[in-house]
Formats: C-alpha cells, sequence, structure tokens
C-alpha cells in the first residue's frame, strides 16, 4: 500500500470519527436528482440607513422603529447612529480615487467619533434603539440640524426592521409632509421623476454607511436620452458620512422629467432623491427598483388632483406598454392612454388627470406583444390640493408582497392601506401592533377580489397611546401590492406622503445541507 492510500484512510477515518454523530441524526436521503428542500429562516442581521431630514428651520422630524414579533431567539439590538455631512473631497488629488480625500487628522477623528472618543470623549446617544420585538419605539428631531442615520439589528430584531422617517416642514419651499421608509444600503439605483427645473431643487442624498469610502456615478436621462455630466461621475462619498447633491448642479439646461441612475463603483450606499418645490410642496422619490418588464405602482389616493407618470426604458429595447388603472370595480385602460410608447434609453412623462375619480387605485404598467420584455422603470408624482396650498407625494414602481411588509409611524387618523391583488384573488392579514406608550395588538384578515385595488381604514390597537405599526401579511392567493397613505393637516393645509410595501426579507431560504464523503475521492 503507497503512502497515498494510507493518507486517504486516515483522512477518511478522522472524518468519520468527526462527522458520525451527523450521520446518525442525518435525514432521510433524497429521492435521486431531488435537491433538498430549503427552509426559510429569519435573518441574523439587518442593516438601515435613513437620510438627512431637512435643510429647513421649520422642520419637525420624528423617527419609529419597529421589529414583528417572531420565533428567533437570542439576544441582540436594533439602532441607529448618526452620521455627519462631510466635505466630498472632489480635487483631482484626492476626490476621484476613491479613496475620499482625508488627511491623517480626519482619519483619526473618524476612527474615534467611531470607537466612540469623539470630541467630548463620548458616543453619540443611539436613535430610537429597540427594547422588545412587537412594541415601536419613537423619537423626534427639531430642526436642520438632525443628521443622516445609520445602523445594524441582529438576533430576535433583525427580521423585518423597519424605520420609518417623517419630516413636516411648515412653510417655505417644499413645504409639506415628507416620509421615506429607511432602507439598506446597495450598489444600483433607478429614481424617474426627479426634475432639475428652476422651481424644484432636488437633492440625491447619497450615504455610506461603511468604513471604507464609496464612489458613485450619477448619470442622468431626459426626453431626448443620456444627458452629459462629467460633474456627476466619481462622487467619492467618505467613510460613515452622507453627501447630498443638488440636481440642478449636474445639468446646464434645466430638465422637467429625469431619470437618475446611481450606480456605485466602489463600496455601496443608500440612496434617496428629496424634491424641494416652490409651487407644489414636496416629498421623498424612493428608488424604484431593478428594472423589470412590467411595473406595478399601488396607493393612488381617493382625493388625488392629478397623477403625472414617469417612465424610462434602460437599454438598447423601445418600450411599448399597456397602461391601466385597477380600482375597486377592476381594471380599466384610461381613455386616450391605450398604449404608451417609450424610447430605449429615454425617458417619457405623460399626465394623467382626474384619473382616479374619487376611487383608490393602482397604475399597472405591462408589455403589449410588440414590446414584451423591455425593462422598464416608473415612478408617479401625485398631487393634491387648490393652487397656493399644493402638496406632492411620489410613488415608485414597487415589487409584491410575498410574506410580509411593515410600515412604522401610524395614528390614530390619518393612515390608510392601498391593497392590490393581481392576477387572482388573495388574502392578506393586517396588524396593528401594541403603540409606543401603550396597548395592545389587534388584527384584521382582508379578502381581496382578483384585478381590484381595495383601500381600508386598518385597524388599531387597543387603547392605543402614541403611535404604532401596521404588517401585512400575505396568507393566500395572488400576487399583492401595498402602500400606506400618512395624512396630516398644518394649519388647515393638508399634507400627506405615500410609502409602498415591499416585502422586508425578514426570512430567508437556507438549503439543507448533508455530508458527502465522496469529494475526497475526486
Amino acid at each position: 500500500m503507497n503512502r497515498t492510500t494510507l493518507s486517504l484512510i486516515g483522512v477518511t477515518a478522522a472524518l468519520a470519527a468527526v462527522t458520525g454523530f451527523a450521520a446518525l441524526t442525518a435525514p432521510d436521503p433524497q429521492t435521486p436528482g431531488q435537491a433538498p428542500a430549503a427552509e426559510r429562516l429569519p435573518v441574523q442581521r439587518s442593516t438601515l440607513v435613513c437620510p438627512q431630514p431637512a435643510s429647513s428651520d421649520l422642520a419637525e422630524t420624528r423617527y419609529t422603529a419597529f421589529t414583528p414579533p417572531n420565533e428567533a431567539g437570542g439576544d441582540g439590538r436594533a439602532r441607529l447612529l448618526p452620521l455627519p455631512e462631510k466635505d466630498t473631497g472632489l480635487s483631482d488629488e484626492d476626490g476621484k480615487d476613491g479613496k475620499g480625500g482625508k488627511g491623517d487628522e480626519d482619519r483619526e477623528q473618524d476612527k474615534a467619533e467611531k470607537d466612540g472618543e469623539g470630541e467630548d470623549g463620548k458616543q453619540p446617544a443611539p436613535v430610537v434603539p429597540l427594547e422588545q420585538a412587537g412594541t415601536p419605539v419613537s423619537g423626534t428631531a427639531d430642526g436642520s440640524d438632525a443628521p443622516a442615520l445609520a445602523g445594524s439589528a441582529d438576533g430576535p430584531f433583525a427580521p423585518g426592521w423597519t424605520v420609518q422617517q417623517t419630516t413636516a416642514v411648515s412653510a417655505g419651499t417644499g413645504r409639506g409632509l415628507y416620509g421615506t421608509a429607511c432602507s439598506a444600503p446597495d450598489t444600483d439605483f433607478w429614481f424617474p421623476g426627479a426634475g432639475s427645473t428652476e422651481e424644484r431643487q432636488d437633492f440625491v442624498h447619497l450615504t455610506n454607511p461603511d468604513d471604507t469610502a464609496a464612489v458613485v456615478d450619477l448619470e442622468l436621462y431626459g426626453k431626448d436620452g443620456a444627458i452629459e455630466s462629467e460633474t456627476g461621475r466619481g462622487l467619492t462619498v467618505p467613510p460613515r458620512s452622507t453627501l447630498p447633491v443638488l440636481l440642478s448642479t449636474l445639468t446646464d439646461e434645466p430638465v422637467g422629467d429625469l431619470a437618475v441612475h446611481a450606480v456605485v463603483r466602489t463600496g455601496r450606499v443608500s440612496a434617496q432623491v428629496q424634491v424641494l418645490d416652490e409651487k407644489l410642496g414636496g416629498d421623498w422619490l424612493p428608488p424604484a427598483g431593478v428594472p423589470r418588464p412590467t411595473a406595478v405602482l399601488p396607493g393612488l389616493p381617493v382625493d388625488a388632483d392629478s397623477v403625472h407618470l414617469v417612465v424610462h426604458a434602460p437599454g438598447d429595447s423601445d418600450a411599448d406598454l399597456k397602461v391601466q388603472v385597477a380600482t375597486g370595480n377592476g381594471t380599466i385602460t384610461p381613455a386616450g392612454l391605450e398604449t404608451l410608447h417609450v424610447k430605449a434609453g429615454m425617458t417619457t412623462a405623460v399626465d394623467l388627470d382626474d384619473l382616479t375619480r374619487g376611487a383608490a387605485a393602482s397604475l399597472v404598467l405591462t408589455p403589449t406583444e410588440s414590446g414584451a420584455g423591455t425593462p422598464i422603470v416608473a415612478a408617479a408624482r401625485v398631487t393634491q390640493g387648490e393652487d397656493g396650498e399644493r402638496e406632492t407625494a411620489f410613488i415608485p414602481a414597487t415589487t409584491p408582497l410575498e410574506q410580509r411588509a411593515t410600515a412604522a409611524d401610524n395614528r390614530k387618523e390619518g393612515s390608510t392601506l392601498s391593497l392590490f391583488a393581481r392576477g387572482t384573488a388573495a388574502e392578506v392579514r393586517v396588524t396593528a401592533s401594541a403603540g409606543s406608550g401603550g396597548g395592545s395588538p389587534q388584527s384584521k384578515t382582508y379578502t381581496l377580489k382578483a384585478g381590484t385595488t381595495t383601500e381600508v381604514e386598518p385597524p388599531q390597537p387597543k387603547d392605543v397611546k402614541g403611535v404604532f405599526a401596521l404588517t401585512v401579511e400575505h396568507l393566500s392567493g395572488g400576487e399583492v401590492y401595498a402602500a400606506r397613505t400618512l395624512a396630516e393637516e398644518d394649519g388647515g393645509v393638508p399634507a400627506f406622503t405615500v410609502q409602498t410595501l415591499p416585502d422586508d426579507r425578514g426570512r430567508v431560504a437556507v438549503p439543507q445541507a448533508g455530508q458527502d464523503l465522496s469529494v475526497l475521492t475526486r
């Protein structure tokens, strides 16, 4: 027997001793050719980033954090920490190389802040840290000094961790209610519906939660295609900091309907667009997701005065789309807009006035036979109110609710849910959590007719005090798309904001694994 054979026998014996218990307790073998079924387990860690709320001294911001009850055990925590707004360092010597343009003194200060040894020798206090799953925590910040936030949740606080940031601006450019769900960092974002006209101030907020610099390109597309903008390329976002970029500084000429593509070359960021309009108020424009052949925009409010739809077709193929509106009575095609043609690489906008006609609705864009398979991104600007008192909200295309989604920061009055069942009928359960100041959860089940949008006033916690969260669970049936509208009045002037509710990804598929000693003989 040669040395190689003896070595192989030794290794095999050792592995057998180590894995003997696993072999005795392994599950029954699968049918040949059949892969083990994946088990869906709670995520172990979640990361969220909240953009800098406002530049107005008249701003009032509320943060609400919530994790739905779950079976994840063990210890953990969920908290957000402030991130400073820093100089970009855009000079050729130190800003375009992805190193952030920082000297030794800056890097030492960043390390001190991370380690809790800032200028005052103290670590910043965490914002809305959770104490237990199932009960929301709420906090406020006033004025323009509220920073961007970044943090993580682990253990029992990670599955479905949701943070809502709601800001009321009582006067000035962009007056209105700004609402957004804090989002996870990523590397690719689309924002159809931005603008750089004189009456608008649109900022792309790029926030880097990591300890290394991120480099981002901002690509702009108008009705005639790509807009050259060297200023938007190679933007460096220093570690653990936020960078607001004014869109009008990236274009030579004002553009009313822009599709903004944020591409991260190095690292990862969270990106959102803040829209401030002199006449129409403002709100956050969240990312529209990855390009897909079909786009669904749920949550068009009952009292929407106008709907401005913006669609962009990335890539080299034109898109021909059917435009449909799903109300409580079924799906219809708007008169005069049977199809919408979007040229490749270009952005198309269309006004859909009096679209909802007093009914809650969802917009559905699907490819015609000639345009099948062409991916698009889309978002709608919805306005309400009269001249001088108009208010705006943005609804991007979103993904279906697979298992569960959560909307935090709900009040006794002003919260409504919009639920759209696409294809076939569906059933969902809506649960109102305990309040941040007390109360007990309440649930209600809704049956959704196929092809219709159902607007409901959700259940409220019993004896509720403070704000509460709404959790929507998909129980059965076809695809479900959801959105939450939050409305309030400021001095008699109506204000509202809409957040779509994609799946919270609180559970992930974990494939079963078994031992395979045959690898030793390969």
